[in-house]
């Protein structure tokens, strides 16, 4: 925490009616030293930096800045995406505020982000609004003209992870904007970035998931308001749902049943150590791994079947580097893999790696789905199937015998790109197709095996 955000703490201690009944304010953590940021990146034209010019938005002006919406688990040595929010944000000496409202342990990991970011070149602020804080009074604190004028100053704005649902409790209670988050809008639309990472990243989307541990669940119906569900931040605007942790935890199962229920036909689900950069209707993968675009625009569901089904969704998996526009739906995979092989199942001359035909039992696991799209783009197979349930299921549960099988099938706009040059087997999939249905799964699952 810098001298300016000690002193200002001080006095506020000492002022009447102050948000802060601390005795002191926290040590000082002495700024780490500047490094380069990521190699080639993508920075503003000149003029554009968000702390430069006038600082006055006004209300419905068109956003300019970028959302950095990273999936959770960011690496400290993951100089891709620290980097590149520190050159969007203008690069050395951009001034960034950090907001670990939503960490059971703010001071810690507001501290920790902050020297990540100076690392890289940034000046980095932690912002004393968390509910953990318990000196804070936080109705106070979000209203506070010299904390909002440090946010205002601001060109970049970070949310750790944590628990989601004490930001949006914090910032908007009741669905209603606090000053604190009208600033922060204020520098997201002059140009400035938005990033978050983990909870940071759910409260993106105008909806979010409050509090869904079980994917199951929720492809089973659970989807209450304020429970598992509730109103997010927006900064990516209404017509796109994001999520995170997402390929790891095979959160895809629950993203499907959200979007047919709020009536999204877009979702972007970010994997752990990687982002997604949003402008507009362009969004860019990068960092560790990638991200899967789910397009719900001509997905069709029976409700006469009584549970979750769809048929027709599309799916595109975007690696690290590849690019994608909202708009027209169209990947632009990056150069490492448009120097390797496409791989268009519907070509005359398309030779597949694979030729056996996998089922998957838990379709729902760590990076299945991801690894069944690139086998899949690669296979002479036309589809691949698995299935999903609770093997731990109790009697109590009403729908403890409800599971759901996938289909998975190549489209006639199915396409891929393939590439080794890193070093690894790395695959971009566009348009593949899955349905899902439900079905009865039989209790007990197996019995002892007796011989004949």
């Amino acid at each position: 925490m810098h001298a300016r955000l000690i002193a200002l703490l001080a006095g506020l201690a000492l002022a009447a009616g102050s948000p802060f009944a601390a005795p002191s304010a926290p040590a000082a953590v002495p700024p780490a030293a500047p490094a380069a940021t990521a190699s080639s990146p993508v920075v503003p034209s000149a003029g554009s930096r968000a702390g430069a010019g006038s600082r006055e938005v006004k209300v419905g002006e068109p956003v300019k800045g970028y959302a950095v919406i990273i999936g959770g688990a960011l690496k400290a040595d993951n100089d891709e995406v620290w980097g590149r929010m520190v050159a969007l944000s203008g690069g050395k000496g951009a001034r960034w505020v950090v907001f670990s409202t939503a960490s059971e342990t703010p001071d810690r990991t507001g501290r920790r982000a902050a020297e990540l970011l100076e690392k890289r070149g940034a000046i980095a602020e932690t912002m004393p609004v968390a509910p953990q804080l318990k000196w804070v009074d936080l109705d106070k604190a979000v209203r506070d003209e010299r904390l909002l004028e440090l946010v205002r100053s601001a060109d970049g704005v970070f949310f750790t992870g944590g628990a989601q649902e004490r930001i949006v409790d914090t910032f908007r209670p009741g669905g209603r904007n606090t000053p604190m988050l009208n600033v922060i809008w204020e520098v997201y639309r002059r140009g400035g970035v938005v990033a978050g990472t983990s909870a940071g990243a759910a409260i993106m989307s105008t909806i979010m998931f409050r509090d869904a541990l079980s994917v199951l669940n929720v492809m089973k119906g659970q989807l209450r308001e304020g429970k598992e569900i509730d109103h997010g931040l927006g900064f990516v605007g209404p017509n796109l749902f994001v999520d995170q942790h997402f390929l790891k935890r095979g959160r895809f199962g629950r993203m499907i049943p959200l979007m047919l229920a709020k009536g999204y036909k877009l979702g972007l689900g970010i994997e752990e150590n990687s982002a997604a950069i949003v402008q507009g209707d362009m969004v860019e993968v990068i960092g560790g791994k990638g991200a899967l675009l789910i397009d719900l625009n001509d997905v069709k569901t029976d409700p006469n079947i009584g549970a979750l089904n769809a048929s027709g969704v599309r799916l595109t998996y975007l690696d690290r580097g590849d690019r994608f526009d909202l708009g027209l739906r169209r990947i632009e995979p990056s150069e490492r893999k448009q120097r390797g092989q496409q791989l268009d199942p519907n070509s005359a001359g398309y030779k597949p790696e694979y030729t056996t035909e996998p089922y998957y039992i838990d379709m729902l696991g760590d990076s299945t789905l991801s690894n069944a799209m690139g086998y899949l783009i690669d296979s002479s197979q036309k589809e691949v199937k698995g299935l999903s349930f609770d093997p731990k299921a109790q009697g109590s549960d009403p729908l403890d015998n409800l599971g759901f099988s996938f289909r998975l099938y190549k489209g006639k706009d199915s396409i891929g790109w393939y590439s080794d040059e890193s070093g690894g087997e790395e695959y971009s999939v566009a348009n593949l197709y899955l349905d899902i249905a439900p079905v009865r799964i039989s209790r007990p699952l197996y019995t002892p095996w007796v011989a004949r």
